[in-house]
């Protein structure tokens, strides 16, 4: 049996090229708020942080081409690029760990407008369990599984302790989860078919602060 085409695609595209999708998505978002109908890789580019010559070889692999003299159609390149990104359809979110970090996740007024809504919210202290965020009630770890597959949730966020991550990412790929965003600052394994990415706020502070230390170094 051959491929989908869409499997094929999918793959041969590199990891890359994907990771700069959501921004020009976000540069034809501000695009459509303008009323822009058409835009130049120029344009867009700038917008989206990247070169010219980035961003055309970039829709290309989409299969996306700009008209000489015209540019890319907005309105038609947004919904492409929704479309490769799996943004047509409702994600289903649950976040794990609802302390200061996973409270300002669940109230996030950006998940809704990119196709992701957070419908559940589990954390191990008994103190927390049962409280209201966002709507929502925190319901206990150790109904974690059942809360994945009744809300029919395909994504979650880790917003815990380092020591309890790994348990808790073990714990929802065995419920289903085939997503999964981790805060957690330590390494998770997954088994192949899970995807995970990972934010750790302090190394990218860490990062932040080499290249003010090579900056000012530079400036004695």
């Amino acid at each position: 049996m051959s491929e989908p085409a869409e499997a094929r695609e999918a793959r041969s595209v590199p990891p890359a090229t994907i990771a700069r999708l959501p921004g020009y998505l976000r540069a034809l978002g501000t695009l459509v708020a303008r009323g822009v109908v058409t835009a130049s890789s120029g344009v867009l580019a700038g917008l989206a942080g990247v070169r010219p010559e980035q961003l055309r070889k970039d829709l290309s692999l989409m299969g996306a081409h700009g008209r000489r003299g015209v540019g890319y159609d907005v309105q038609a390149l947004r919904a492409e690029l929704e479309a490769t990104l799996g943004l047509t359809r409702e994600r289903r979110v649950v976040i794990v760990g609802v302390g200061n970090l996973g409270r300002a996740l669940a109230r996030y007024s950006g998940f809704p407008d990119r196709g992701f809504v957070v419908v559940g919210l589990v954390d191990a202290d008994p103190a927390v369990v049962g409280t209201r965020t966002a709507g929502l009630v925190v319901e206990p770890l150790e109904e974690l599984a059942g809360v994945v597959r009744r809300l029919e949730a395909t994504i979650a966020v880790i917003a815990t302790p380092a020591e309890a991550a790994q348990d808790v990412c073990d714990r929802l790929v065995e419920a289903g989860v085939s997503g999964i965003l981790s805060f957690a600052p330590r390494p998770l394994r997954v088994p192949v078919g899970v995807d995970l990415r990972s934010v750790d706020l302090g190394s990218e502070l860490q990062i932040l602060a080499f290249h003010d230390h090579r900056r000012s170094s530079a400036g004695r």
